[in-house]
């Protein structure tokens, strides 16, 4: 009977042995998950600083083109009003030089 018994001792180291290397398993996995979600939350963090931060100048960029786009159409009303007043200008002399002949 004592060989039993050794088998049942190498039985119980092995166990022993198994269930140490499974808890440290776990342990190694629990710090591997909470490390992996702070990285993740860190990431999410930095994600929304640089919406926020593109949106702004997004907004600032779409709000000079707007400006601009504005603006050109303000010049080219008074370009179309000087082209017309010089349309007039030059029948008008035409008028007046085909008058004097």
């Amino acid at each position: 009977m004592k060989g039993v018994s050794f088998v049942e001792d190498k039985a119980f180291d092995l166990l022993t042995r198994l269930y140490g290397e499974l808890t440290e398993f776990r342990q190694d996995m629990n710090a591997f998950r909470k490390t992996t979600e702070e990285d993740i939350q860190s990431l999410k963090n930095e994600v929304l600083q640089i919406e926020q931060e593109h949106g702004t100048r997004l907004e600032a960029l779409l709000d000079g083109y707007k400006q601009t786009y504005e603006k050109l159409e303000l010049v080219e009303q008074k370009l179309d009003a000087l082209s017309e007043s010089v349309e007039q200008n030059d029948i008008k002399i035409k008028v007046i030089e085909g008058g004097r002949k």
